[in-house]
């Protein structure tokens, strides 16, 4: 077992040094639209209609179909709101998703979008059965398909073991956003190399009222948010206007960054040579203690 301490120090964001983005932007905003391939075969990862009297069975048909509606149609809505705004989002994607629904995966590749790796179907990464074989194949998978390997990962579910970054480290990854621990990236020691903390968001629902905070706060050092979308949640007719309006807000501003995490990785990578070049110490490790 690692404890966090073991992987990373403590750091209260007044005492450290500010970060800065360039052209004076305050904030790096990235969009990770969440692209999954669910199972029949296996209980759902979530459910929208719960069975009669709490029964449990496979097939999950409407939950299931719930998950495809995503992948029809809701994944086209968001790609045709992020085009109208200019904006290259982040796929946190199911590697399977590349062999099972190759003409959204040739979208994501044609319209410039990262690929991040989300595991190879979304099941939780403890109960995979080979924890080591699933993130090789999940990252041969995307690098045949885009000739590059994924260097994010974000878990399904942001579920980990407590080998994970190790694993992930091993395989070519640098930076995974489970650890939804901060507004800034943070680095991470494993036994197999450095990887950094890219933020993520777990319950964003006021979209535009998070960015005015960050947005504010990045006067005084860089701020990174991330809106995180389901194409099943956010792209159904009753919710895609939200997701349009967050687009508007957002681009009306200026100082703003729409970024991929490997952008966020490389600036905050820069950030911290610079920071030892002048001799003090990494801004993760400035607390009370250091």
């Amino acid at each position: 077992m690692t404890s966090p301490r073991e992987r990373f120090d403590y750091s209260a964001m007044p005492q450290r040094a500010p970060l800065r983005l360039p052209d004076g932007a305050r904030i790096a905003v990235v969009i990770v639209v969440n692209v999954e391939e669910w199972d029949l075969n296996h209980p759902m990862p979530r459910g929208i209609l719960p069975p009669p009297g709490g029964a449990t069975g496979i097939p999950d048909v409407p939950n299931w179909a719930w998950h495809e509606y995503g992948l029809r149609v809701g994944f086209w809505r968001l790609k045709a709101a992020l085009d109208r705004y200019g904006v290259k989002a982040t796929a946190s994607i199911n590697a399977s998703v590349c062999l099972s629904y190759p003409d959204i995966a040739g979208a994501i590749r044609e319209g410039g979008w990262e690929f991040m790796g989300h595991g190879f179907t979304q099941l939780a990464t403890n109960q995979v059965d080979d924890q080591r074989e699933m993130v090789r194949k999940s990252v041969e998978t995307i690098r045949d398909f885009t000739g590059v390997g994924p260097r994010g990962w974000l878990g399904p579910g942001l579920t980990e073991t407590w080998e994970t970054p190790e694993i992930l480290v091993e395989n070519g990854i640098e930076h995974v956003c489970d650890w939804v621990a901060d507004d800034q990236p943070f680095e991470m020691r494993t036994s197999a190399g450095p990887l950094a903390s890219v933020p993520y968001s777990v319950e964003l629902n006021r979209v535009r009222d998070q960015f005015d905070r960050l947005y504010e706060e990045g006067g005084d050092s860089a701020r990174i948010m991330t809106l995180a979308v389901h194409p099943y949640v956010s792209g159904v007719p009753h919710r895609i206007t939200y997701f349009e309006q967050a687009l508007a807000h957002i681009t009306a501003h200026d100082g703003v960054l729409f970024w991929h995490g490997d952008q966020v990785l490389d600036w905050f990578r820069e950030q911290q040579r610079g920071n030892q070049q002048q001799g003090g110490a990494p801004p993760w490790r400035r607390s009370k203690r250091s």
